[in-house]
């Protein structure tokens, strides 16, 4: 019987979640769903000293407005909890010393200003990259240099220690990566990290393990960025004789120039988020833009994300979550990092813009601006505009004369296209709208009527009466336009229109 998929989100409650994160969660959902197993939600927190006020809180509304669905974790709960790091810290101290009995760890007792001392002296040697490890741990002062009875004596009398891991020469690491295959490390390479901290929690490295193995963890799927530290994980799982999980390590994502890993520094410079939603940051007050706020649509969100790194391996782009769910394979994700492209991001919002409802859209613009139209006003003005634009919210602006009347007139437009004759056929045209019925197809027919007896062409008409209703030169069916805003205020539009107009 195969092996129960469990996957694991494990971020770091230290600010807000960047979009990568986001794209790990969305990889480990999809691959979870794909194989009806379980996506679980683990909060790393053991690093105190850089936990924020908020980002744990954020991290949940976050993926809930992703549509990420937990099914195990802090607030779904579930059978191999806490799922709270600090929660969890009892444990992992007998795992600690567990790998100090089998020889695999040891206790340091060097003190923050002996290491900075030693990192000095090593460097003015010439040793640029000093490291704790197999070829300097004995100059150093630990229980593999100090005697058992000193060793017991420090630990009785309360001395602060860490404990590392003891890698030893001649062994090498190799692993077998979805992404990337076979990976492989000399021990040679590896520096004896830290995997208990003198604070008394564990370090990510041990407490990730222990988690991974206690939680039945099938398959971990992360950042390329924690590729250097597997053969660490490895080592550990060897050490405490586990099965390993199967390993997945994502590309990085990109600036847009394709050069360095994108950063908040990038959004602010170019305009756009690098965060799924606002944050503000709880010591400085600075507040950082989310793609909720910027108008957003989850679902092209997600199927944006989803092409960072990923393809389907046809010309689809467009997918719904249950799609992505079905088309999702590790084994189409790329080694190299994915350039994002803030112009396809909008791409894909206007897609999804276009296919939702009017009356969804409706609803979504009454809540940002105040008007008196009704829900039908606005669902029809939503109709007419959202091929126009990238986002809920652009309605409003671009189409502000669905709102208000023009105070302004295009300069342009009106040097161009108002003529000598152009007040005295908006004018008339006046006067046949004022005995039509105001319905987009009624003003149409009238107009056309109108331009057909007076043999005058289409854009001799269209455009000086669009100016003067709009006050700009192009957008949605002008007749759509003044049936929304009503005959009244049509009417008004014109008088004033043609006497400003023809003043300028």
């Amino acid at each position: 019987m195969p092996t129960p998929v469990r996957v694991r989100f494990a971020p770091s409650p230290t600010g807000p979640l960047h979009i990568g994160g986001v794209r790990t969660a969305l990889y480990n959902y999809l691959f979870a769903k794909q194989h009806n197993g379980t996506f679980i939600v683990r909060i790393e927190d053991t690093d105190q000293t850089r936990y924020v006020p908020g980002a744990e809180d954020y991290i949940h509304e976050a993926l809930a407005w992703a549509g990420l669905t937990v099914d195990e974790g802090v607030h779904a709960g579930g059978n191999y909890g806490p799922y709270r790091q600090s929660e969890r810290k009892d444990l992992y101290l007998k795992y600690a010393e567990e790998l100090v009995a089998k020889g695999k760890a040891y206790y340091a007792f060097d003190t923050p200003e002996e290491l900075e001392q030693w990192r000095k002296q090593r460097k003015e040697a010439g040793d640029h990259t000093p490291q704790y490890g197999m070829h300097t741990r004995m100059a150093l002062k630990n229980s593999l240099t100090l005697s058992k009875e000193e060793v017991k004596a420090r630990l009785a009398a309360g001395e602060p220690y860490v404990i590392r891991a003891q890698f030893e020469p001649g062994h090498t690491y190799a692993f077998h990566d979805s992404i990337r295959e076979e990976v492989r490390f000399a021990s040679e390479e590896l520096d004896d990290k830290v995997l208990f901290k003198a604070d008394g929690m564990p370090t990510y490295h041990l407490a990730n393990v222990v988690d991974d193995h206690l939680m039945a963890i099938s398959h971990v799927i992360r950042g390329e960025e924690w590729l250097s530290s597997t053969p660490l994980h490895v080592f550990l799982y060897e050490a405490f004789g586990w099965e390993p999980p199967t390993f997945a390590h994502l590309p990085l994502i990109l600036k847009p120039e394709g050069k360095g890993k994108l950063s908040k520094r990038d959004g602010d410079r170019m305009g756009f988020p690098v965060f799924p939603l606002e944050w503000k940051d709880p010591q400085t007050g600075e507040v950082a833009m989310g793609y909720r706020e910027e108008g957003y649509i989850p679902e092209a969100f997600i199927n944006m994300l989803a092409f960072l790194g990923w393809n389907p391996g046809t010309e689809q782009e467009l997918f719904s979550l249950s799609g992505l769910i079905e088309a999702f394979s590790l084994e189409r994700v790329g080694k190299g990092g994915a350039r994002f492209d803030p112009d396809k991001a909008k791409w894909f919002n206007e897609q999804y813009l276009r296919t939702t409802a009017d009356d969804v859209l409706a609803g979504q613009l009454a809540q940002q601006i105040d008007t008196n139209l009704s829900t039908s006003q606005l669902s029809t003005i939503c109709g007419l505009m959202k091929e126009r634009v990238s986002f809920v919210q652009d309605i409003a602006t671009s189409g502000k004369y669905f709102f208000e009347a023009p105070t302004a007139y295009d300069a342009k437009m009106v040097k161009k296209k108002w003529k000598e004759h152009s007040p005295t056929i908006v004018k008339e045209l006046r006067e046949r709208f004022a005995a039509t019925d105001f319905t987009a197809e009624a003003l149409e027919a009238t107009f056309k009527a109108y331009i057909e007896e007076k043999e005058i062409g289409f854009g001799a008409g269209m455009l000086p009466l669009r100016l003067v209703i709009t006050g700009v030169g192009g957008g949605p069916s002008l007749f759509a336009i003044m049936e929304v805003i009503g005959k009244e205020e049509a009417l008004r539009r014109i008088d004033i229109g043609v006497d400003a107009i023809t003043q300028l």
